[in-house]
């Protein structure tokens, strides 16, 4: 893996930063990771209210994450994701870029506290249960069923949150949302919707 020289280099573009992963995690990036630009505008709205620390549900490699620790180095940005292998990609793109405000779990979002977060991005990462063009690898058990339990799961777990409470979705349905959430901006040709519970 070719790393371009300076941390700022590799925030420069998609490219730059995807050179960080493995040759399988780049051929994966345009469907499953979510894109710089994006990443910086959900990171800006999730860090405008109060409260530090925004979760990643289904972090992948970490390019959220580390992109928005990049730039809001005042808050703790989590991913949460289930795949040991990608947890073991973003670790190494967070050595290579130097981001101390960022944080990794191999878990599985349900087994979570979420009292303990105040924000949340979510890159549809259910949608791998029902749409099998291009997948990440088959090592994790999909099926309708299962992104019917996660969805659901998802949904009170934002209905319980707190007013105040920041949202950012990329490529996520409206009917994902409580109606306690209302938009404040949608974005990236309608595929970045930014949220702020009432």
């Amino acid at each position: 893996m070719g790393i371009p020289s300076g941390t700022n280099d590799i925030f420069s573009s998609d490219a730059a930063f995807d050179s960080l992963y493995s040759l399988r995690a780049q051929q994966l990036s345009s469907m499953h990771w979510t894109p710089i630009d994006v990443a910086k505008e959900a990171a800006k709205h999730l860090t405008s209210g109060s409260g530090k620390h925004i979760l990643d549900i289904g972090s992948g490699v970490g390019k959220f994450c580390i992109t928005a620790g990049h730039y809001f180095p005042e808050h703790i940005f989590y991913g949460v994701e289930q795949r040991q292998a990608l947890i073991d990609e973003a670790l190494i793109a967070q050595n290579a870029t130097n981001t101390t405000n960022v944080k990794f779990i191999h878990a599985n979002f349900t087994t979570l506290d979420m009292d303990q977060f105040d924000h949340f991005y979510f890159y549809n990462s259910f949608s791998e249960n029902i749409v099998h063009h291009k997948p990440i690898d088959n090592l994790v058990q999909t099926s309708a069923e299962i992104y019917d339990e996660y969805l659901s799961l998802f949904y009170e777990l934002l209905d319980d949150k707190p007013a105040g409470t920041r949202l950012a979705t990329f490529h996520c349905p409206d009917d994902y949302i409580p109606p306690a959430y209302k938009r404040v901006r949608q974005l990236s040709g309608e595929a970045l919707g930014l949220w702020l519970k009432q």
